[in-house]
């Protein structure tokens, strides 16, 4: 399934790898690789293949799940076709609370005691995915844990997931897009090892100059 996915991923440029010239996130951060899962929507096959590939990971991870809640925007769409697979219901977690109506954050049906899985396109810090699971458990939700489709595996999301105790499973990650990547073409093999080292220490530009 991983290397399915990063095959998937690669080939529509959903992920794009640019070691030599790196680009800049919003934090800052110098990056090789630039990931947008959105994408993923706009070819059957690959949504194909992502949506049953999220149907497989709750039900293999997570049988007691009751409801799919996405997140805004890039996991709505995700949580709701993965839910149609499940015939589960779903909603969504706003950013934040609306300043009209009934000034919901979360939109949907959840009754307190549910059992929820967060359905996320990527991870990089796990920052914005565990604010989602904050305002699930503040609901009374029961998150069971996050199915994505893409992790970049870094040490700051493992160490704050873990001490949330939020369980994430995901797709794929960047371990094996960097390999996939390099076995067929995109990226130079000594590439590979530059991936690797951003994914180890994104503060440490060293992997610029290699």
């Amino acid at each position: 399934m991983k290397t399915k996915i990063a095959k998937d991923l690669l080939k529509i440029q959903a992920v794009f790898l640019r070691p030599d010239e790196p680009f800049t996130w919003a934090s800052g951060i110098k990056s090789p690789i630039y990931c947008d899962n959105r994408l993923t929507l706009s070819d059957h096959q690959v949504r194909l293949d992502v949506e049953n590939g999220l149907a497989e990971l709750v039900k293999t991870h997570y049988p007691e799940a009751e409801v799919l809640m996405g997140t805004s925007t890039a996991g709505i769409a995700h949580a709701a076709i993965t839910a149609h697979l499940l015939a589960l219901p779903m909603g969504y977690v706003r950013s934040g609370a609306k300043d009209h109506g009934r000034k919901n954050q979360i939109e949907g049906k959840l009754v307190p005691g549910q059992k929820v899985v967060v359905i996320e396109d990527l991870i990089s810090t796990g920052g914005s995915v565990l604010e989602v699971v904050e305002v699930l458990r503040q609901a009374g939700a029961e998150v069971l844990g996050i199915a994505s489709i893409f992790t970049y595996g870094m040490r700051k999301s493992v160490e704050r997931l873990a001490e949330a105790q939020v369980k994430n499973v995901s797709l794929t990650d960047l371990d094996t897009v960097a390999q996939v990547a390099a076995e067929e073409g995109y990226i130079r093999a000594e590439d590979q090892a530059r991936l690797l080292a951003f994914r180890d220490d994104p503060s440490d530009t060293r992997w610029i100059q290699k």
